[in-house]
C-alpha cells in the first residue's frame, strides 16, 4: 500500500519529508493541505492531525506527525540508503544540525507565528520581515559554524546526503523567499547547491508540487 503524505508545497517541514521519501525511493500519494487558505484548521484535516499541522504521513493504518519523527520512522523501517551515520557521535552531530534548523530557526518563522505577529500583535510587514531576517540569520550563523567541523564533506556530514541536508535545503528556500542575505554562509550555500543537483531534492522542490501556484 502506498504511503499518503498530507502536506503543503511551501511548508518546510513537508519539504523535508518529501526529500526523505525521495531519497529512500518510496512512492507516495501527495495530498495537499492549503495552509494559506486555512484548510489545516477545518474538521477534515483536524481529524487526522490534532494539532492541525503538516505534514501527516499515513502508512499501514497509522498516522504520523512531526517531520523529524516521520523521517526517523522512515530511517528505522527503510534503513537503506541511510540518512544517519552508523557511529553514535556522527548520529548525534547530524541530529544536532537538523534540530538547530528544525527547532531553533523554523518554528519562530512559521506561518502561524508570522500571522500572529501581524494580526493580534499588530506588527507591520516591515517588522515581520525584520523578525524573519534576524532569526534566520542568527540560526544560519550557528549552522555555518557547525559546518566548519572536519566531518563536513560534500554534504553536512560526509559525502552522502542525510537528515541534516534535508532540513537545510528547505530552510534556505525559506530564506530566499524573504530575501535574507546569504553571502555570509558559504558552507550552507555550497551544500544547498550540491543537494539541488540531486533528483531527490529537485523533485521535492515546492515548484514541482501539484499545489504550487
Amino acid at each position: 500500500m502506498r504511503m499518503k503524505l498530507h502536506n503543503y508545497f511551501r511548508s518546510s517541514s513537508s519539504y523535508r519529508v518529501r526529500i526523505a521519501l525521495n531519497l529512500k525511493g518510496l512512492p507516495f500519494d501527495y495530498l495537499p493541505v492549503h495552509l494559506a487558505k486555512g484548510e489545516h484548521l477545518q474538521p477534515p484535516f483536524q481529524s487526522l492531525s490534532p494539532d492541525g499541522l503538516v505534514p501527516v504521513l499515513e502508512t499501514e493504518g497509522h498516522r504520523l506527525s512531526q517531520s523529524l519523527a516521520i523521517v526517523e520512522f522512515l530511517e528505522e523501517t527503510h534503513p537503506s540508503p541511510a540518512l544517519l551515520p552508523t557511529d553514535p557521535w556522527g548520529r548525534a552531530r547530524v541530529r544536532a544540525l537538523a534540530q538547530t534548523i528544525a527547532c531553533e530557526i523554523h518554528p519562530i518563522n512559521n506561518l502561524r507565528i508570522l500571522k500572529y505577529l501581524t494580526g493580534p500583535l499588530g506588527a507591520s510587514e516591515a517588522d515581520k520581515l525584520a523578525w524573519i531576517h534576524h532569526w534566520v540569520t542568527t540560526g544560519l550563523t550557528a549552522v555555518e559554524r557547525m559546518l566548519s567541523d572536519p566531518q563536513t564533506g560534500d554534504f553536512c556530514h560526509g559525502n552522502q546526503p542525510g537528515l541534516a541536508d534535508l532540513c537545510l535545503v528547505p530552510q534556505v528556500f525559506n530564506a530566499q523567499r524573504f530575501d535574507v542575505p546569504l553571502a555570509a554562509f558559504p558552507q550552507v550555500m555550497r551544500i544547498h547547491d550540491r543537494c539541488q543537483d540531486l533528483p531527490a531534492f529537485a523533485q521535492a522542490h515546492p515548484s514541482q508540487c501539484p499545489d504550487a501556484g
